[in-house]
């Protein structure tokens, strides 16, 4: 049971959390027909103005949670929502194309993700730390699905120039949680279950299962990013509906996709068909990209391939963290994230640009074309993956005098039932183990470590 003081702690930085990202989402389906008016515009730089904020996400995510270690996690979380402000106002007041992209790329730039993970385990127990990341990964599904919806309601009222000062709000409601909300934490410390240790990178670049998830999540963000450059031209060509109605369109796919997600991760999870589950989302995938190139004119088809693809993209965005924990070192599980999250914010640049310069040369077809291309390279990395271990990473305190030999404790840690890998790190008097959750004996390793 999580303690009053880590509740807030979580619910708090949760709240930081989606703040951000409403806003960032919120621009997804009304920005292309809004750049088109914009001076200097063409399809490739529309591209470049929706995915350029995820080339500074991505290349600064490390970087600011490396940085929180030694200025202060607060600290770096107000700087980065400053920047986010900023870059906001920049986009709220550019007529220009230039402009936007400039701003775009300042959003990105408050690259606080890692940062809060990070002062989410400092504030939180071991023990508790799983029920808090879920209470962040629960709020960053429903603030995507919240600002698809709410982006063209909000656009009708305000304009998208008004969602772009709703941003610089939100940033300001961010800076107000984060001060005077979010306790404090006693001191810092990192955390290898959610921070990314610069030792321990080479190791993740050279795992081959964690290079393929890290493909999957590049891969299904650049092909959302492309998306939208073009879907709410169709929708507006087949229904007639203005961007700002489309939130009709997108709340009942939305609302479809996560009846299919929900048993789909039940099955792969509970009764262990992970692989099965995955494979058939990326199939799933292929074919709504290959639906919406040859067909995306027909109302039915296009309406399909959207509920295909959005049902295929949230069971990927529950599953793909879920697999990186098990594939990942038990001690490194911070790192391989850390990467992961990278080469998310990275797929959405690529999408961004490469999407625009296909709509700018190939038309619509040519951006769906490309995006199923892009999902059949995926559907050949997720068939010669390994099966995947089932396996989930437990954090273990050593008492006082139990971490002198670490390497004897890992030993003996590792003859406890249900325990693959251990790791044991003296300096912060923490086991990591990789263990089966079916079969693993708790009390038999806390017996070990001294934290019985």
């Amino acid at each position: 049971m999580m303690e009053k003081q880590e509740f807030r702690a979580a619910g708090s930085l949760a709240a930081v959390f989606s703040v951000r990202l409403l806003g960032l989402f919120m621009i997804y389906p009304v920005f292309a027909a809004y750049a088109r008016n914009l001076s200097g515009a063409n399809p490739y730089l529309i591209g470049e103005a929706l995915g350029i904020y995820g080339l500074s996400q991505g290349l600064l995510q490390i970087p600011f949670g490396l940085l929180s270690d030694r200025v202060g996690r607060k600290a770096m979380i107000v700087l980065g929502l400053i920047l986010f402000g900023v870059g906001s106002a920049m986009a709220a007041v550019s007529t220009s194309i230039g402009g936007v992209i400039i701003g775009r790329a300042l959003q990105g730039a408050g690259a606080v993700g890692s940062v809060i993970l990070a002062l989410v385990a400092d504030l939180t127990s071991e023990e508790n730390r799983t029920k808090a990341m879920a209470m962040i990964g629960i709020t960053i599904g429903a603030s995507f699905m919240i600002a698809l919806v709410a982006g063209p309601i909000a656009a009708n009222f305000i304009g998208v120039g008004g969602i772009f000062w709703l941003m610089v709000a939100l940033a300001l409601i961010g800076i107000a949680i984060t001060q005077f909300v979010v306790p404090s934490p006693r001191r810092l410390r990192v955390h290898r279950d959610t921070e990314a240790v610069p030792a321990l990178m080479g190791a993740v670049l050279r795992n081959g299962q964690l290079l393929r998830l890290d493909f999957g999540i590049f891969a299904l963000h650049a092909m959302l990013t492309a998306s939208f450059l073009v879907v709410p031209g169709l929708l507006h060509a087949t229904l007639h509906l203005p961007v700002e109605d489309q939130w009709i369109v997108y709340l009942p796919v939305l609302l479809v996709s996560v009846a299919v997600m929900v048993p789909a991760i039940v099955v792969a999870e509970k009764y262990r068909r992970m692989k099965g589950v995955f494979v058939g989302a990326v199939a799933a995938l292929v074919i709504s990209q290959l639906m919406l190139s040859i067909g995306a004119g027909d109302l039915f088809v296009l309406v399909a391939a959207l509920i295909i693809f959005f049902s295929a993209f949230n069971v990927m965005e529950a599953s793909l963290p879920s697999l990186i924990t098990k594939a990942a070192p038990p001690d490194a599980k911070g790192t391989a994230m850390g990467v992961y999250s990278s080469a998310q914010f990275l797929g959405i640049f690529i999408g961004g640009i490469v999407g625009g310069w296909a709509h700018q040369h190939w038309s619509n077809a040519g951006v769906f074309s490309l995006s199923a291309a892009i999902a059949l390279i995926w559907l050949f990395a997720a068939i010669t993956m390994a099966q995947p271990s089932y396996l989930t990473t437990r954090l273990v305190p050593i008492a006082d005098g139990r971490a002198g030999d670490a390497e004897s404790l890992a030993a003996r840690l590792r003859q406890v039932p249900g325990v693959a890998e251990a790791v044991v790190i003296a300096e912060e008097k923490l086991a990591y183990l990789k263990v089966d959750s079916q079969s693993f004996d708790a009390a038999m390793a806390e017996s070990l470590t001294g934290a019985s």
